[in-house]
């Protein structure tokens, strides 16, 4: 019996013509995906001007003149070519897992390339639980402060109205995430050419000021960049910070790899939005180095009057998909988290029939408006903000770096030359840009440490808390291959002529959902299915790993099914593909699911506070029915009360 086959009937296959069609539709020409991919993927990237300059000169009181001007641009640009080009387009974008990309992703693929040592395994899954963490930092920020600084350029075009800058963004934001539900079915018809507009119009800003000085192309020599280091000394060094600001949402090339391909996102960077970030910025420097009085916010300051309020219009539409684009990613990042094991249980509401890992998930969605609303109304400015926002930028580009050492090693084999090349350029960097964030921890950066150790307590808390309860019944528990053969052996109890599926989380013990129903009700199903759902550190199950059956006798079979993490957990239809007796259809079986009401103890394996987080996760948590499309009427759940 082949085991992905249900006893007497075979697995329907596809025809081959079937699945060649499936594998012709629904993927648009290269040129639209590159388009695409400019509103979902270079957002946050594409708004880094409106703010990114004005911080560097404002907060470390770097004078704006001629050699300063020139070193910042050069660090500018230098940090685009090495860190978004270099590192993520060249290195980081060929590191997919399955053509999955992202923090969550990344962390899988190094966990499963380190085949032995369990503590390095460990080491390795805290990193990247700590760039999610930060992750989710950097997406409350996001939206606050681009939003914020679309906004303020009220300020110059009409002075009157400076006072109603912070009730305009904080309205533009609760839209935002009241049409969240809707907002992501826009993507790929109306946010790639949008941003494409915001990008063709930066760049053109930035031709008009460079006409007028010319000389601003000589920050091409990184001199420009060493001297600047050297003569400011440690005011330069700590204005590092700002110039990180510049590579914010770099992490979303990666990230997004599973929705467009690399080769759409090279061809959207690389074709537009360097040249135009580039260009912009270095018009930045060129009003500066006629203006210096425009330090305070240069980007808006090198706009004609006439179009100041078309622009900002344009700004703030292009921060309102730059921060729809967060929030969207910091979904799909909570799902893979789930499907990890290690966030609870969430609902998932998908938004697109057609675009895959549209999806919007209402608790997060209420948690990170409650979020960025603080944030907002916390800091009140973007320049406010930008102390805050570069810690967590840095921070998960530094991790992501190190697990990309761990990935050359264990999984490329690279040898220790090459090991060694990539962290004198690339971590060597990127620890450059965390030293001088942590200076601003004071100022602003704590908030986004304090939400990435909130993120890491729970997601530590819920993993290490599965680990608990499971070995505690497991304790209480019987094995089920001897509770198998006890079964055969003695006088069976009454049989009930159906088919019956418990939920477990391990199929190598009886499921306490059979133990109580046989307990208390002395009756057993003809057949029992114990079913263990088990999620992947890769995006797909393949044929042979999405579902195993084995026979075990007297009525019952053990089945593992596997889902990867990008993909739906449908558990109903992965049944009916394995082709059913027609005795037992699809919508004639009985689920039982156990729901324990988990108790803490005194024991002391994990902290008392630490339980009753997790028993709390345990009673709100999206129930295990809900998550596997389980039918409501078909559906059984016993409970009992667990103490660990």
């Amino acid at each position: 019996m082949s085991p992905l086959q249900w006893p007497h009937m075979e697995a329907e296959k596809p025809s081959e013509e079937a699945s060649a069609s499936a594998g012709k539709v629904g993927k648009p020409p290269l040129p639209m995906l590159a388009l695409t991919a400019l509103g979902v993927v270079f957002g946050d990237l594409a708004t880094s001007p409106l703010y990114s300059l004005q911080t560097a000169f404002g907060d470390q009181g770097i004078t704006p003149q001629r050699d300063n001007i020139l070193g910042l641009l050069s660090l500018v640009l230098w940090a685009l070519l090495l860190m978004v080009t270099g590192k993520y387009v060249c290195f980081v974008m060929r590191a997919d897992n399955d053509g999955e990309g992202g923090m969550m992703a990344l962390t899988a693929l190094a966990r499963g390339a380190v085949q032995r040592g369990r503590r390095v395994r460990w080491v390795v899954v805290m990193a990247g639980l700590l760039g999610v963490a930060l992750f989710f930092g950097d997406s409350v920020i996001t939206p606050a402060i681009s939003v914020l600084s679309a906004v303020e350029g009220l300020h110059l075009a009409a002075p009157g109205l400076k006072h109603y800058v912070l009730p305009i963004a904080v309205v533009i934001l609760i839209a935002l995430f009241v049409l969240e539900k809707r907002g992501s079915a826009l993507v790929g018809s109306l946010f790639g050419p949008v941003m494409g507009l915001w990008l063709l119009a930066i760049a053109a800003l930035g031709v008009h000021a460079i006409i007028h000085h010319p000389e601003v192309f000589a920050a091409i020599s990184p001199q420009y960049a060493v001297l600047y280091l050297l003569h400011n000394g440690f005011r330069g060094f700590a204005s590092l910070g700002a110039v990180v600001l510049v590579l914010t949402g770099a992490e979303a090339l990666y990230a997004d790899i599973g929705h467009f391909g690399a080769r759409p996102i090279r061809i959207a960077w690389l074709g537009l939005a360097l040249p135009a970030l580039v260009l912009n910025y270095f018009g930045q420097g060129a009003l500066l180095l006629d203006q210096p009085q425009a330090a305070g916010n240069p980007f808006y300051h090198m706009v004609p009057h006439a179009l100041l309020y078309p622009m900002i219009v344009l700004a703030a539409c292009a921060t309102v998909i730059a921060s729809q684009a967060v929030i969207s990613g910091t979904y799909s990042m909570v799902r893979q988290g789930i499907q990890l094991g290690f966030l609870p249980r969430a609902r998932v509401l998908h938004t697109s029939s057609g675009v895959e890992g549209q999806i919007y998930m209402p608790t997060i969605n209420v948690l990170l408006l409650i979020a960025v609303l603080g944030a907002a109304l916390g800091f009140r400015s973007a320049q406010h903000l930008a102390g805050a926002y570069g810690i967590a930028v840095s921070g998960t580009m530094l991790l992501t770096s190190l697990l990309m050492l761990v990935v050359a090693r264990c999984k490329w084999k690279w040898g220790l030359p090459r090991l060694i090349a990539f962290a004198a350029v690339f971590v060597v960097i990127d620890a450059a840009f965390v030293a001088a964030n942590t200076l601003k921890i004071v100022d602003g950066g704590w908030f986004p440490l304090a939400l990435a150790a909130v993120a890491m307590l729970l997601m530590t808390t819920w993993w290490r808390g599965r680990i608990l309860l499971q070995a505690q019944i497991h304790a209480e528990g019987e094995k089920l291959d001897e509770f198998v053969a006890r079964v055969r052996a003695d006088p069976p109890p009454q049989r009930v002529q159906a088919t019956a599926v418990f939920l477990t989380g391990d199929t190598r013990w009886v499921p306490q959902a059979l133990l109580h129903n046989l307990r208390c009700n002395q009756v057993l199903h003809e057949r029992n299915l114990i079913l263990h759902v088990e999620g992947l550190d890769t995006p797909r199950a393949g044929e042979r790993e999405a579902c195993k059956l084995e026979r075990l006798g007297g009525g019952f079979w053990r089945v593992e099914m596997r889902f990867g993490f990008a993909e739906e957990p449908d558990v109903p239809a992965r049944l009916a593909k394995l082709g059913l007796d027609p005795t037992a259809e699809p919508d004639k079986l009985v689920y039982f699911l156990g729901r324990d009401e988990v108790v803490p103890d005194d024991k002391r394996k994990m902290m008392r506070w630490r339980k009753a987080l997790f028993a709390y996760f345990v009673r709100n948590a999206t129930p295990a029915t809900t998550y596997f499309h389980i039918p409501p009427r078909q559906l059984v759940e016993i409970g009992a009360r667990v103490e660990f």
